[in-house]
C-alpha cells in the first residue's frame, strides 16, 4: 500500500481528529481510505481542512485540494434547503398540497398530498413502477411518470426512504416556484453565495478533478440491483441504469438531486457551518433561524421501510441516531450518504462537518468510518 500524505491544515486542538484521519488510510482497516477529505467550521471558523490519498483505483491521480467526488445521500441535506428556502421566503407553505404548485401531479390519489411528505420520505413515491431504468437521467421523463402514478401506500402513512425519487418530487416544486431548474437553484441560492464547491449536475469542464467512487468487487449498488430486482430497496433505486458505477458521464453531469451531488468536504463543512450560526456566515444570509428550525424539528423515529435502517427524519434532513451519526447532540441535523460520506450542523456546539470520500463502504449506511471520525472530533478539546 503507498504511503499517503495528509494536506492541509489544522489547528492543533483537533490534532486528534487529523491523526484519526490519517488512520483511516492504513491497512489496519478492514475498508481503508483510497482518497478522502475532511473539514470542520466551529463557530464560523474554518479549524479542519485536511485531504489525503488519490482519486482512482490504481493510486495514480493523487486527491488533491479542488478534488470533488460524489457524495450520494448526502445531495438530499441540500436539496431540502433549497425547499427550506423558498419557505423563508413565502413563496412555498409544506401543508399546502403538491398540486397547488405542480397541478399535474395532483392525481391517482396524490390530489391533496402535501410538500411535507416529499421532505420527509412519507409521500408512498419511493418505488415506481412505471420508472424505467435510466429514466433517472431524463428530467421530464421522470415527472411524467411521477404525475400518473398511485401512492405505494396511503400518503403519510409508512415511512419509506426515496432514494432518488425524493431529488425529482423536491426538485420539480422548486422548479415550479422559481422557474429554474434544482441545480440552477442550489447554485445561485446556496453555492454561490457561499463560495461552494458543490454541483447538481457537473459541467464537462469540471469532470477532470472528479475522483473515481470506488465500490468493492460484488458489493456494488448495482450488482446488489440485478442480484435482488425486487427487493423494495433495489426497487427505491428503478431508475437509475442497471450497471451504473456512479462514474458515468450520464450519472455525473445529469440532475438527480437526490444522490449525485458532487463536492468536497470543506463545501459542505462551510454550508453546515453556515447553518449552526441560524443561517448565516460572512454576511450571507442564507436561510432563517426559525425556518431553520422548524425544518430541523423531528417528524419520525422509526425502521426505515426501504432499507432497514433505523432514521430520525426531519424534514428532508437526518438526525443524529445510531446508524446516523452527528455527534451527541440529539438536535445535529444533516444528511449522510450511502458509504460513508457524512454532513452535519451541530448548533449547540457551533459545528459544521463535512467529510468526503471515494472508496465506499459495503452497504447502504454510512459505515464505520464516518462515527470514528465524528467521535474523534467530539473528543477534542472544542
Amino acid at each position: 500500500m503507498l504511503e499517503v500524505t495528509i494536506e492541509g491544515e489544522c489547528q492543533t486542538e483537533f490534532s486528534k481528529l487529523r491523526d484519526v484521519f490519517a488512520a483511516s488510510f492504513t491497512g489496519e482497516n478492514e475498508h481503508p481510505e483510497v482518497g478522502a477529505s475532511i473539514c470542520v467550521y466551529l463557530d464560523g471558523r474554518k479549524v479542519v481542512d485536511l485531504w489525503g490519498g488519490y482519486a482512482d483505483r490504481a493510486r495514480e491521480r493523487p486527491w488533491r485540494r479542488d478534488t470533488i467526488v460524489n457524495m450520494m445521500s448526502v445531495a438530499k441535506g441540500v436539496l431540502a434547503l433549497c425547499a427550506h428556502i423558498l419557505v423563508d421566503r413565502g413563496q412555498l407553505n409544506l401543508d399546502a398540497p403538491v398540486a397547488d404548485y405542480w397541478p399535474e401531479f395532483g392525481q391517482k390519489g396524490k390530489e391533496t398530498l402535501p410538500v411535507r411528505f416529499l421532505l420527509d420520505h412519507r409521500a408512498g413515491l419511493a418505488a415506481v413502477d412505471d420508472l424505467r431504468r435510466g429514466m433517472a437521467y431524463d428530467w421530464d421523463a421522470m415527472v411524467g411518470a411521477l404525475e400518473t402514478t398511485a401512492p405505494m401506500h396511503p400518503p403519510g402513512s409508512t415511512p419509506c426512504y426515496h432514494s432518488i425519487t425524493m431529488g425529482h418530487l423536491v426538485g420539480e416544486v422548486v422548479r415550479r416556484i422559481s422557474g429554474q431548474d434544482i441545480g440552477a437553484f442550489m447554485a445561485a441560492n446556496i453555492a454561490e453565495p457561499l463560495g461552494l464547491d458543490y454541483h447538481f449536475g457537473l459541467k464537462a469542464d469540471e469532470v477532470p478533478r472528479c475522483a473515481d467512487f470506488l465500490e468493492d468487487e460484488g458489493q456494488g449498488l448495482a450488482e446488489y440491483l440485478l442480484a435482488n430486482p425486487d427487493a423494495l430497496a433495489a426497487r427505491t433505486f428503478g431508475p437509475i441504469a442497471a450497471d451504473e458505477s456512479f462514474n458515468s458521464p450520464e450519472w455525473r453531469q445529469s440532475l438527480v438531486p437526490s444522490a449525485n451531488g458532487h463536492g468536497n468536504a470543506r463545501a459542505l463543512a462551510r454550508l453546515y457551518g453556515a447553518l449552526a450560526l441560524g443561517g448565516s456566515l460572512d454576511g450571507v444570509r442564507i436561510i432563517g433561524r426559525d425556518t431553520l428550525l422548524r425544518a430541523a424539528a423531528e417528524q419520525w423515529d422509526d425502521t426505515d421501510l426501504a432499507t432497514g435502517i433505523r432514521m430520525r427524519m426531519a424534514l428532508g434532513f437526518r438526525l443524529g441516531s445510531a446508524d446516523t451519526p452527528m455527534g451527541p447532540n440529539r438536535r445535529a441535523f444533516g444528511s449522510p450518504g450511502a458509504g460513508g460520506a457524512t454532513s452535519f450542523c451541530d448548533m449547540d456546539a457551533g459545528i459544521g462537518f463535512g467529510y468526503a470520500m471515494n472508496a465506499k463502504y459495503p452497504g447502504l449506511a454510512a459505515g464505520p468510518r464516518a462515527a470514528t471520525l465524528v467521535a474523534a472530533l467530539y473528543d477534542c478539546e472544542i
